[in-house]
């Protein structure tokens, strides 16, 4: 009985064997040659697949950062030039002096240029809202479509510690 079994499966073993080389192809087929496209076009449809649309629907966009969330408008584009073409945070408090009875401050910009401002003077992101001794405080507008707050006090210190930084 054993010996039956073992022939059994001996002869169905090489049954299978033999059907599958014979649905092999016996030479690989030639990889196809792709053309060069005619038209500019062309090209594009054949980088893009066919048939794919992203649709969020209401979803975050897989393929955008967490890191930078929310559209920056320093990156939206050209810039103004001058003081309304900088963002709080590219800005920092160099001095401040008495003028007309109102206190003003000196910025410096990451264009290394220096800016007197007063009270009300508008940034790309902000407006500044107040300028003491030693200090100013910008109106910060929030531009994060997650945030719940709109708008952020922004301190800028005339002499930063290590510490504040």
């Amino acid at each position: 009985m054993r010996t039956l079994t073992l022939t059994f499966i001996g002869v169905l073993l090489v049954v299978t064997l033999a059907a599958a080389q014979a649905t092999q192809p016996s030479a690989p087929a030639p990889a196809a040659v792709p053309k060069a496209p005619a038209t500019p076009e062309q090209a594009q449809s054949a980088v893009e697949p066919q048939g794919f649309t992203y649709h969020p629907e209401g979803r975050r966009d897989p393929f955008v950062s967490l890191l930078r969330r929310g559209s920056d408008a320093s990156t939206s584009g050209p810039k103004t030039a001058g003081l309304a073409g900088l963002g709080t945070a590219e800005v920092s408090l160099r001095g401040t002096l008495v003028s007309r009875g109102a206190y003003v401050g000196i910025l410096q910009g990451v264009d290394s240029k220096n800016y007197i401002v007063r009270a009300g003077d508008k940034l790309l992101d902000g407006t500044i809202r107040s300028i003491a001794a030693d200090s100013m405080v910008i109106l910060q507008q929030v531009n994060d479509p997650l945030s719940l707050e709109k708008q952020r006090e922004v301190r800028k210190l005339l002499r930063q510690t290590e510490e504040a930084k």
